[in-house]
């Protein structure tokens, strides 16, 4: 008899002297009472039904299944798959999904088609969404089709017939086109690096000098640091690209070294750059400038068990690594003070200004790739920035890491 727990659903004895299991409500009757045969019919089912991510849906024909059934599965797949950390491509697929939930939750996903795509394209682009994005979206919902046919929800026709439908061009759609990313220039970046706390801003500059994406400088260990020669070699071991079985390989060149041995005096698995560091620097700074006696006032070390103080809401602590958001927004509030909107503007007027003047950690990579192409050329650029495809072979690989070794040498 097989071993029933809590975790799936158990095998049990219906009055008639069948064996049964209950699945979503739905009895499944697999044969005689304590059989072989119905043994082995419930493991056959419960296989299948582990294997569908306990769907709420499971069982259902491709006709009985609705938009939102396989939306809520496949929004329990994307969970699964790609965790819901804030830079997960969770976070992407939900808005990606949300006009196709609006416009045709109740649907029989059988009868979902060309026709049925393009209203919810259309839907997007009166919404104001860019081309780029709008196209980007749509291939997260043909993907969740595909996804579907795979797993038996749907025939794949379906998903065969939408991946027919041509993406948006330029210059053919009324949907607008993103701004492109530009390099920054030098100025601005001091401007605003002098606004920000220290370790931060030897963050940026060490992104600026490596052409790192920010998710890499965030990322640094002295573990993944190899310091064997002139130009050190970072690898990296999570990135934007890992998924696809890509390496990345960091370039770290005399002039970004000095910045990085003011943090290598630590274990090799913490990161460089840590805002709880940060934030004790601060509060070393606040605490030399205080005119209060220590003794008086609020106190460091005096703060309730929940860290905030008495009757306050407690702050949520620092953590141990930056993420491309956290880095993000440090940046934007030193942009915010390094370029304050004139004082006679509209609060319309000053958000506008703000916006204007803000700039994003990713524009420094541009500058640097923007640098090594104008200096050393498209492939010198393609290795320094990890710009690589599927089918690079060991050979190129190895030619990547001479060339690079040889940029950062003379740039980094």
């Amino acid at each position: 008899m097989p071993h029933s727990s809590g975790s799936v659903p158990k095998y049990r004895k219906h009055k008639s002297g069948q064996a049964r299991v209950t699945i979503n409500g739905r009895d499944y009757y697999l044969g005689p009472w304590k059989s072989k045969a119905s043994i082995a019919e419930y493991d056959r089912v419960i296989a299948e039904y582990l294997a569908s991510n306990r769907s709420p849906n499971f069982g259902l024909s491709c006709e009985e299944l609705s938009i939102a059934m396989i939306l809520v599965d496949y929004l329990r797949h994307s969970r699964s798959y790609y965790g819901s950390e804030k830079t997960s491509e969770l976070h992407r697929i939900k808005p990606a999904l949300k006009p196709l939930k609006e416009l045709y939750a109740n649907s029989p996903a059988t009868s979902f088609g060309p026709e049925q795509f393009k209203a919810v394209r259309q839907s997007m682009i009166a919404s104001g969404l860019t081309r780029p994005g709008i196209n980007s979206r749509m291939k997260r919902i043909v993907r969740m089709f595909k996804w579907a046919a795979a797993e038996g929800k749907l025939p794949p026709s379906i998903h065969e017939a939408l991946r027919l439908i041509a993406p948006l061009k330029k210059g053919r759609t009324e949907a607008p086109e993103t701004d492109p990313i530009l390099p920054i220039e030098q100025s601005i970046v001091d401007a605003t690096l002098k606004e920000l706390p220290p370790i931060l801003a030897d963050m940026a500059r060490v992104q600026l000098l490596t052409g790192c994406r920010p998710g890499e400088v965030c990322q640094l260990t002295p573990g993944c640091l190899d310091r064997s020669g002139d130009v050190w070699i970072a690898n990296v071991a999570e990135h934007k690209t890992d998924w696809h079985g890509h390496d990345r390989t960091l370039f770290i060149g005399p002039k970004a070294q000095p910045i990085l041995l003011r943090y290598l005096d630590r274990e090799p698995d913490v990161y460089l750059f840590r805002p709880i560091e940060v934030v004790e620097q601060l509060r070393a700074e606040r605490a030399a400038k205080r005119a209060t006696p220590p003794s008086c006032g609020n106190r460091r070390g005096r703060k309730n068990d929940r860290g905030g103080l008495k009757g306050k809401k407690a702050v949520k602590s620092p953590g141990e690594c930056y993420t491309t958001e956290s880095y993000r927004r440090a940046i934007h509030n030193a942009c915010d003070k390094a370029f304050p909107p004139p004082a006679d503007l509209s609060e319309e007027e000053a958000k506008k200004w703000k916006s204007e003047h803000r700039w994003s950690p990713n524009r420094l990579r541009h500058t640097r790739g923007t640098d090594i192409r104008k200096q050393f050329g498209l492939e010198a650029a393609q290795v320094m920035l990890g710009h690589k495809n599927a089918d690079v072979t060991q050979v190129y690989a190895e030619r990547d890491i001479a060339k690079g070794i040889e940029v950062a040498r003379q740039i980094g």
